[in-house]
Protein backbone atom coordinates (compact mmCIF):
# COMPACT_ATOMS: atom_id res chain seq x y z
CA UNK A 1 0.00 0.00 0.00
CA UNK A 2 1.19 3.45 -0.91
CA UNK A 3 1.81 5.22 2.42
CA UNK A 4 0.90 8.71 1.16
CA UNK A 5 -2.32 7.44 -0.40
CA UNK A 6 -3.31 5.60 2.77
CA UNK A 7 -2.57 8.69 4.87
CA UNK A 8 -4.88 10.77 2.63
CA UNK A 9 -7.49 8.01 2.70
CA UNK A 10 -7.35 7.82 6.49
CA UNK A 11 -7.84 11.57 6.68
CA UNK A 12 -10.84 11.30 4.34
CA UNK A 13 -12.32 8.53 6.49
CA UNK A 14 -11.69 10.70 9.57
CA UNK A 15 -13.65 13.57 7.99
CA UNK A 16 -16.54 11.25 7.13
CA UNK A 17 -16.59 9.84 10.66
CA UNK A 18 -16.52 13.38 12.07
CA UNK A 19 -19.55 14.20 9.91
CA UNK A 20 -21.28 11.00 11.09
CA UNK A 21 -21.00 12.19 14.69
CA UNK A 22 -23.44 14.97 13.84
CA UNK A 23 -25.87 12.73 11.93
CA UNK A 24 -26.28 10.11 14.66
CA UNK A 25 -24.15 7.66 12.65
CA UNK A 26 -26.33 7.68 9.55
CA UNK A 27 -24.17 6.80 6.54
CA UNK A 28 -23.89 9.45 3.85
CA UNK A 29 -23.12 7.85 0.50
CA UNK A 30 -22.99 11.23 -1.24
CA UNK A 31 -20.32 12.57 1.13
CA UNK A 32 -18.36 9.36 0.68
CA UNK A 33 -18.42 9.54 -3.11
CA UNK A 34 -17.65 13.27 -3.09
CA UNK A 35 -14.59 12.98 -0.87
CA UNK A 36 -13.23 10.03 -2.86
CA UNK A 37 -13.59 11.97 -6.12
CA UNK A 38 -12.43 15.37 -4.78
CA UNK A 39 -9.35 13.92 -3.08
CA UNK A 40 -8.62 11.50 -5.98
CA UNK A 41 -8.73 8.47 -3.68
CA UNK A 42 -10.36 5.97 -6.04
CA UNK A 43 -7.41 3.57 -5.61
CA UNK A 44 -8.05 3.31 -1.86
CA UNK A 45 -11.84 3.67 -1.87
CA UNK A 46 -12.30 0.16 -0.46
CA UNK A 47 -10.33 1.08 2.69
CA UNK A 48 -12.40 4.24 3.17
CA UNK A 49 -15.67 2.33 2.77
CA UNK A 50 -14.59 -0.45 5.13
CA UNK A 51 -13.55 1.97 7.87
CA UNK A 52 -16.43 4.42 7.43
CA UNK A 53 -19.20 1.83 7.34
CA UNK A 54 -17.41 -0.25 9.96
CA UNK A 55 -17.32 2.64 12.43
CA UNK A 56 -20.99 3.34 11.77
CA UNK A 57 -21.91 -0.32 12.26
CA UNK A 58 -19.78 -0.78 15.40
CA UNK A 59 -20.12 2.73 16.86
CA UNK A 60 -21.87 1.64 20.06
CA UNK A 61 -19.18 -0.93 20.81
CA UNK A 62 -16.43 1.57 20.03
CA UNK A 63 -18.08 4.29 22.16
CA UNK A 64 -18.32 1.83 25.06
CA UNK A 65 -14.60 1.08 24.78
CA UNK A 66 -13.72 4.78 24.66
CA UNK A 67 -15.98 5.43 27.67
CA UNK A 68 -14.18 2.73 29.63
CA UNK A 69 -10.88 4.61 29.34
CA UNK A 70 -12.11 8.23 29.17
CA UNK A 71 -11.88 8.54 32.92
CA UNK A 72 -13.60 11.66 34.16
CA UNK A 73 -15.09 12.46 30.75
CA UNK A 74 -18.48 11.52 29.38
CA UNK A 75 -18.53 10.91 25.66
CA UNK A 76 -20.45 14.13 25.02
CA UNK A 77 -17.63 16.12 26.66
CA UNK A 78 -14.95 14.75 24.33
CA UNK A 79 -14.18 17.08 21.43
CA UNK A 80 -15.79 15.71 18.28
CA UNK A 81 -12.47 16.01 16.45
CA UNK A 82 -10.85 13.79 19.09
CA UNK A 83 -13.77 11.38 19.16
CA UNK A 84 -13.64 10.90 15.39
CA UNK A 85 -9.92 10.05 15.61
CA UNK A 86 -10.55 7.64 18.49
CA UNK A 87 -13.34 5.87 16.63
CA UNK A 88 -11.24 5.53 13.50
CA UNK A 89 -8.15 4.29 15.29
CA UNK A 90 -9.94 1.84 17.56
CA UNK A 91 -11.89 0.43 14.63
CA UNK A 92 -8.63 -0.14 12.76
CA UNK A 93 -7.00 -1.68 15.83
CA UNK A 94 -9.88 -4.09 16.42
CA UNK A 95 -10.97 -5.00 12.91
CA UNK A 96 -8.23 -4.39 10.34
CA UNK A 97 -5.45 -6.87 10.98
CA UNK A 98 -3.27 -5.59 8.13
CA UNK A 99 -2.70 -2.24 9.87
CA UNK A 100 -0.20 -2.38 12.74
CA UNK A 101 -1.69 -1.09 15.99
CA UNK A 102 1.07 1.45 16.47
CA UNK A 103 0.36 2.89 13.01
CA UNK A 104 -3.33 3.37 13.90
CA UNK A 105 -2.33 5.17 17.09
CA UNK A 106 0.32 7.36 15.45
CA UNK A 107 -2.01 8.38 12.63
CA UNK A 108 -4.81 9.27 15.06
CA UNK A 109 -2.42 11.47 16.99
CA UNK A 110 -1.36 13.21 13.76
CA UNK A 111 -5.00 13.86 12.89
CA UNK A 112 -5.77 15.48 16.25
CA UNK A 113 -2.58 17.54 16.06
CA UNK A 114 -3.87 18.87 12.74
CA UNK A 115 -7.56 19.28 13.56
CA UNK A 116 -7.91 19.66 17.33
CA UNK A 117 -6.39 21.39 20.35
CA UNK A 118 -2.80 21.37 21.57
CA UNK A 119 -3.70 19.09 24.49
CA UNK A 120 -5.76 16.65 22.44
CA UNK A 121 -2.86 14.53 21.24
CA UNK A 122 -1.91 13.57 24.80
CA UNK A 123 -5.51 12.77 25.70
CA UNK A 124 -6.10 10.68 22.58
CA UNK A 125 -2.76 8.93 23.02
CA UNK A 126 -3.67 8.00 26.60
CA UNK A 127 -6.98 6.43 25.61
CA UNK A 128 -5.48 4.62 22.62
CA UNK A 129 -2.61 3.29 24.73
CA UNK A 130 -5.14 1.85 27.18
CA UNK A 131 -7.11 0.27 24.34
CA UNK A 132 -3.87 -1.10 22.88
CA UNK A 133 -3.03 -2.74 26.21
CA UNK A 134 -6.49 -4.23 26.50
CA UNK A 135 -6.45 -5.60 22.97
CA UNK A 136 -3.06 -7.15 23.60
CA UNK A 137 -4.01 -8.43 27.06
CA UNK A 138 -1.17 -6.45 28.66
CA UNK A 139 -1.17 -5.53 32.31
Amino acid sequence: MNYKLRKKSREAAYKLIYEALFSKFTPNEISLKNIVIEEKLEDDEDYIKIVYFGVIEKHEELIDLISKFAIGFKIDRIYKTDLAALLLSIYEMKYIETIPLNVSIAEAIELVKKYSTDKSSGYVNGILSSVFKELNNCE
